[in-house]
């Protein structure tokens, strides 16, 4: 798959089948979709084009200026590439983008930057500033200037719109079996491995303090999580690791006062410096919420139970 970033530099693509969305998660719902903008292309023998816009546009002009995503742009990326898309094109969403009007967008960024073939939407597609372009103009315009427009079943946008609504809404409720089925695969964040207070070694569950590399990405609820850990090659020559079993604590560790939310991911049978490393986390099933300890020795007899409690999650 080839990524373009410049819409002024984009190739000539060979009857391009296209579509449009944010693609936050790259869930179920919009797997069917690409699969419809595939088959469509095959049809025509055409090259499939996604375009998705960066920053999410919700946080230029819509209600949310704090959303959280449940992909940042390298993951939307890499769960696109799998589906087998030929483009990805990644518009720069900013204020002066989200001023073109309908007119605009169509002659100005689609039709000029894409020579589209054929425009895949849904029948409530909204475009151009103040969102009043819609699938009827787009179809007027492409009967004048001989380009075709379908659309993507009702059912199947209805469905994209309500997953991601849904998955946010199941991470943050420690629902990981609800995300799980509505993205098509288990949810995962990376970060940095950063220096902790060490607390966790003292009592014989030494754990990778894990600091975001995106701070848009959603973060799920507070508890004890059964992961599975990757660890990039870093500093003094250090192997890649990969499925690494381990229990996660979100949460601001009551037990110890603590002020700040953390990460922190106990990797079993693991004893490496990984410091400033860079970790992805996969979450595999959600244990227990957090817990008031009352002590340091009530805390190590509450993560043996979880520690079981882990393994029987994890194959």
């Amino acid at each position: 798959m080839q990524v373009h970033y410049n819409i002024d530099a984009l190739p000539h693509f060979k009857n391009c089948v296209i579509t449009i969305g944010t693609f936050d998660g790259v869930h179920i719902g919009h797997t069917t979709i690409l699969q419809q903008l595939k088959e469509e292309a095959a049809a025509v023998t055409g090259e499939t084009v996604v375009i998705t816009f960066h920053p999410h546009p919700r946080k230029i002009v819509g209600d949310v200026p704090d959303i959280k995503i449940l992909t940042t742009l390298d993951e939307k990326i890499s769960l696109i590439e799998k589906q087998d898309i030929d483009h990805l094109v990644v518009v720069p969403f900013n204020e002066a983008f989200s001023q073109l009007s309908a007119d605009a967008y169509i002659k100005n960024f689609l039709v000029a930057k894409f020579r589209p073939h054929t425009i895949i939407i849904g029948y409530d597609h909204h475009f151009g500033h103040d969102r009043t372009g819609n699938f009827s103009l787009l179809e007027t315009y492409g009967k004048a200037m001989g380009f075709l427009v379908k659309e993507i079943p009702v059912q199947v946008i209805e469905t994209a719109a309500i997953s991601s609504t849904r998955i946010r809404k199941a991470l943050l409720q420690n629902d990981i079996a609800t995300a799980s089925h509505l993205l098509g695969y288990d949810y995962f964040f990376s970060g940095t491995i950063i220096s902790g207070d060490k607390i966790g070694r003292t009592i014989g569950y030494p754990t990778a303090n894990i600091q975001l590399n995106n701070t848009d990405k959603l973060v799920p609820g507070d508890g004890v999580y059964a992961v599975y850990c990757s660890v990039n090659a870093g500093k003094n020559n250090l192997s890649a690791y990969s499925s690494l079993k381990g229990m996660m604590y979100i949460g601001s560790r009551p037990v110890v006062n603590g002020k700040r939310r953390v990460i922190e991911v106990n990797i079993f049978d693991f004893n490496e410096d990984i410091y400033e490393c860079t970790m992805q986390v996969t979450l595999k099933a959600f244990i227990r919420g957090d817990m008031p300890l009352t002590s340091l020795q009530a805390l190590q007899q509450q993560l043996a139970l979880d520690k079981q409690a882990v393994l029987s999650q994890l194959v």
